[in-house]
């Protein structure tokens, strides 16, 4: 039976097909969409140094665009309400779990703040998408560590599923993530958050890609590595494993073009001209030749 819209039969099939037709734009367009990988590191102050440098490492590395947001506690007033816990040995030991909620449950990446990545980031969001049915993918450490203190003297305590959360891959379409709400996770035990007992599956990532510096023996393929015991940026530290690693991308983290060849003619004109603002003469300025400065930090290895 034929439609009779303002007097005119047979209208129905074309509104149809022109309906279907904007659909299939629409799920083409964002099949072919590229997003930015949406990625949470841990922030404390007490180790500020960490995240920029491994966000840095992230940035020189990625295949694609990345959205990384700073999870510091001073920006979440209002939202992350938790006292914290005189046991936790970071600022972010709880509010990490806050991760899909900031990102408005899209598919996202948790990072503690002392790692370092050697590898494309895009290569943990090919994994996840072979587990699209994991409300979270990690790598699930099965250790016991060899001391009883770390970084800052912080107790080094023993639990089942130790370190599963320090990197986490959560699939925001999950509904289990979604109960990763500001209230649940102000609310939950630690155990609950940190053994994923609000999680239904939780899916397994390849070690190399949260590689415990000093717990592991050292491994040349390790793709993410993490200094869980501490970070070179600690005196204590600076000749861990991967030491030399952290140290050459804390150079790129803080590397700029002025030569530092310029600097040095500063503090030369400052001495012998009596000058007091260290600052030397505009003619004096050595001008970065098109081949670059050889005291520049070391390219970027593969």
């Amino acid at each position: 039976m034929a439609i009779r819209i303002n007097g005119i039969a047979g209208r129905r099939k074309p509104v149809q097909a022109r309906v279907l037709s904007d659909l299939r734009r629409r799920i083409h367009r964002r099949a072919n969409e590229v997003k930015p990988l949406n990625i949470a590191i841990g922030y404390d102050p007490r180790e500020a140094v960490t995240w920029h440098v491994l966000a840095q490492s992230i940035l020189a590395r990625s295949s694609g665009p990345v959205n990384i947001l700073p999870l510091a506690l001073s920006n979440l007033r209002g939202i992350f309400t938790r006292l914290r816990d005189p046991a936790q040995s970071t600022d972010f030991a709880y509010s990490r779990f806050l991760t899909p909620y900031l990102f408005g449950y899209e598919d996202c990446l948790f990072m503690d703040s002392d790692m370092l990545v050697l590898c494309d980031i895009y290569e943990l969001a090919a994994i996840a998408k072979t587990q699209p049915y994991s409300d979270v993918l990690c790598v699930k450490h099965d250790y016991t560590s060899k001391v009883a203190t770390k970084f800052l003297g912080a107790k080094q305590t023993q639990y089942p599923k130790k370190n599963w959360s320090s990197l986490m891959w959560f699939n925001g379409h999950r509904m289990a993530v979604k109960r990763l709400t500001p209230d649940y996770v102000a609310k939950a035990s630690g155990m609950d958050l940190h053994q994923f007992k609000w999680a239904e599956d939780v899916g397994a990532i390849p070690p190399e890609y949260n590689w415990l510096v000093d717990e592991y023996d050292h491994n040349v393929n390790a793709k993410i590595v993490h200094y869980t015991l501490g970070s070179p940026c600690f005196r204590a530290y600076q000749n861990c494993g991967y030491s030399m690693e952290w140290f050459e991308e804390l150079g790129r983290t803080t590397h700029c073009d002025d030569p530092i060849l310029e600097l040095r003619d500063a503090h030369l004109h400052r001495r012998d001209s009596g000058r007091t603002d260290g600052l030397p003469e505009p003619d004096r300025l050595q001008q970065p030749s098109p081949e670059g400065n050889q005291h520049d930090d070391p390219p970027l290895q593969p």
